[in-house]
């Protein structure tokens, strides 16, 4: 059984965790820590008890973010799904994190490096489960002979360059849910056979 002292702890850190991917998620990841402090109603100080450092805190949020993201894919990639439901739970698992993931690719270059790292980790994950799903698609005959990575990075592509213009397509909504089927109908014409 743990302590009062070690469960509140816990929930500081995980409130902390809370607030930046709130703040970071509709301010970008410039904010400073002492704003951080602020939101979530603790001192200054007590952001560095829980993370030594804000590249840590970056780390684990994004950590974070691409677990949720990956595991997913990984049960889909494991049951031999298809590459529609692969793609229908990417956007899903997105959607949910769209303001966040939007601030990863506009701004990963502002992140320390080791964040930056951690990004290239989750693309790297989601293009190894997508990778094993087109390969039995190719297998099937069902989608055209390319490489692999060129597909993938298609995708990212035409998913990225919506997300990275949402003040274009969808200024004041969501912009996967509005446009999720017809990124994911158009991605399918072009790779299908």
């Amino acid at each position: 059984m743990e302590s009062k002292r070690t469960l509140q702890k816990k929930q500081t850190r995980e409130k902390i965790k809370r607030t930046a991917y709130q703040i970071y998620s509709e301010r970008g990841f410039g904010v400073t820590t002492a704003e951080l402090a602020k939101s979530a109603g603790i001192s200054h100080g007590s952001i560095f008890v829980h993370f030594s450092t804000l590249d840590m805190l970056f780390e684990e949020l994004i950590s974070d973010f691409g677990h949720t993201l990956t595991s997913e894919m990984h049960d889909l990639s494991e049951e031999n799904g298809n590459i529609k439901e692969l793609l229908v739970a990417y956007v899903k698992i997105l959607s949910h994190h769209e303001a966040f993931y939007i601030q990863l690719i506009c701004q990963r270059n502002l992140l320390p490096e080791s964040a930056q790292l951690t990004v290239a980790n989750i693309q790297s994950t989601a293009a190894f489960h997508f990778n094993r799903v087109l390969a039995q698609e190719m297998k099937q005959n069902n989608v055209k002979l390319l490489p692999v990575h060129m597909l993938f990075n298609t995708w990212l592509g035409l998913l990225h360059y919506y997300l990275s213009n949402k003040d274009l397509f969808a200024p004041n909504e969501a912009l996967l849910p509005r446009y999720r089927s017809e990124l994911i109908e158009t991605y399918l014409t072009l790779i299908h056979k």
